[in-house]
C-alpha cells in the first residue's frame, strides 16, 4: 500500500471504529440489530486501523469493487 492509501485507511478506520463505538455506547433502546450494527462497524474499523498499521489489506479492500 502506498502512503496516501495507508493514510486513508486510517481515517476510514477511525471513522468505522468510533461510529460502531457511538452506536454501542448511546444507544437508549438495546435493539438486537443496533447491538449486531455497532458491534460489526467496530469490528472493520479496528481492523482497517490494524492492516493500516501493518500494511496489510484490510476485510473491507478484499471483497473487491462493488458495482
Amino acid at each position: 500500500m502506498s502512503k496516501g492509501e495507508r493514510i486513508f485507511s486510517v481515517i476510514l478506520g477511525l471513522l468505522l471504529f468510533g461510529v460502531g463505538i457511538y452506536v454501542l455506547l448511546f444507544n437508549h433502546e438495546f435493539k438486537f440489530w443496533q447491538i449486531i450494527g455497532g458491534m460489526v462497524l467496530a469490528l472493520f474499523g479496528s481492523n482497517t486501523l490494524y492492516t493500516a498499521y501493518r500494511n496489510k489489506q484490510s476485510w473491507l479492500s478484499r471483497i473487491g469493487p462493488l458495482p
